[in-house]
């Protein structure tokens, strides 16, 4: 069973989501780092629309808000899966390997940096450090924390738990 119009109605209900962040600020100026955090967290990524609806709620130029978007390595403009996996690649988890840990996650994927499972499921990005050294290499997926990650079998135990 279908629901026409169920995709834009969830899209609507979002962008209301948004709106009422936006228009509960006491402030707007200087505000854009903050919505654009929220709605990333709403929306999974900053599309061109999502960037539109916020420069013009916050009646700044969508060229700033794009410049803002673009720096920032915490902002991404392409969906990320289901579960974002972070390899990283900080020098104490590089010389314990992890070169070869997103090696692994590459192949059993079938992706590479940057991009998502045809099904959602996963996005894969490497990063330069978690703070976690002791703990070297490093596999974050979403929030949780994988240490010690030495092997392909240890990568597609931590891919069997998400699948």
């Amino acid at each position: 069973m279908g629901c026409e119009g169920c995709t834009n109605q969830l899209t609507e209900s979002l962008y209301k989501k948004l709106e009422q962040f936006i228009d509960e600020l006491p402030e707007k100026e200087g505000a854009l780092i903050a919505v654009l955090h929220k709605a990333q967290s709403i929306f999974g990524h900053l599309p061109a629309e999502v960037q539109q609806f916020v420069a013009q709620k916050l009646n700044v130029p969508v060229a700033q808000v794009y410049g803002v978007v673009s720096f920032y390595s915490f902002f991404t403009m392409t969906p990320k899966g289901k579960n974002p996996i972070s390899v990283c690649l900080g020098t104490a988890c590089y010389v314990r390997g992890s070169d070869k840990v997103l090696q692994a996650f590459k192949e059993e994927l079938g992706i590479e940096i940057g991009e998502t499972t045809k099904d959602g499921l996963f996005s894969l990005d490497a990063l330069r450090c978690v703070g976690a050294c002791g703990l070297a290499p490093v596999v974050m997926i979403g929030d949780k924390v994988y240490g010690k990650i030495t092997s392909k079998e240890q990568v597609k135990s931590i891919l069997n738990e998400y699948r």
